[in-house]
């Protein structure tokens, strides 16, 4: 009994890490890495190969099965955890703030985030809009920036792929 269940602990130990593997390198590609994605791709493949001719070569227990679909969903789950972590890329945020009078893009500068902003026509009168450009790993840094300066602010979040131009392009 102990080696069954060390067995199917192995079978979704693989399939975690094999989906944890595949999910940071589709967004490696996402995010344009050349070089570092297909090398991750090669451990993810031989990662899979594994565990394939493991759950194939052991198809007479349902039990398998069951362990190799509980690996591949807390794989998912790692994974997106992981990706959460490294946070990486830029994120732009359009922020709408009710004062045009408002110094929050001379705070948000200050703090060394990167904002271009204008005056807009609101339902309620004249808004301030806030293009507010960073990076993923300062998301939380910036929302809570934000809600301290204009916890009423409206927000919308972009993850921009492609830059030109600007004073970030010396930063990145």
């Amino acid at each position: 009994m102990r080696e069954i269940i060390q067995f199917l602990i192995i079978i979704i130990l693989i399939n975690i890490t094999f989906v944890s593997l595949s999910t940071i390198r589709f967004i490696l590609m996402i995010k344009g890495q050349k070089i570092l994605a297909p090398a991750l791709a090669v451990i993810e493949v031989f990662v899979y190969i594994s565990g394939l001719t493991i759950i194939l070569n052991n198809l007479d227990s349902y039990w398998n099965i069951a362990a190799y679909c509980i690996g591949y969903g807390l794989g998912v789950y790692v994974g997106s955890m992981i990706e959460e972590r490294l946070a990486l890329g830029y994120l732009t945020m359009q922020v709408i703030v009710d004062s045009i009078q408002s110094n929050v893009a001379e705070r948000l500068r200050e703090r060394g985030f990167g904002v271009t902003s204008w005056t807009a026509q609101g339902r309620e009168g004249d808004r301030l809009v806030m293009e507010v450009l960073t990076k993923r790993n300062r998301q939380k840094e910036l929302i809570k920036i934000i809600d301290e300066l204009c916890p009423k602010a409206f927000v919308v979040y972009y993850e921009p792929k492609n830059f030109k131009g600007g004073f970030w392009i010396g930063k990145m």
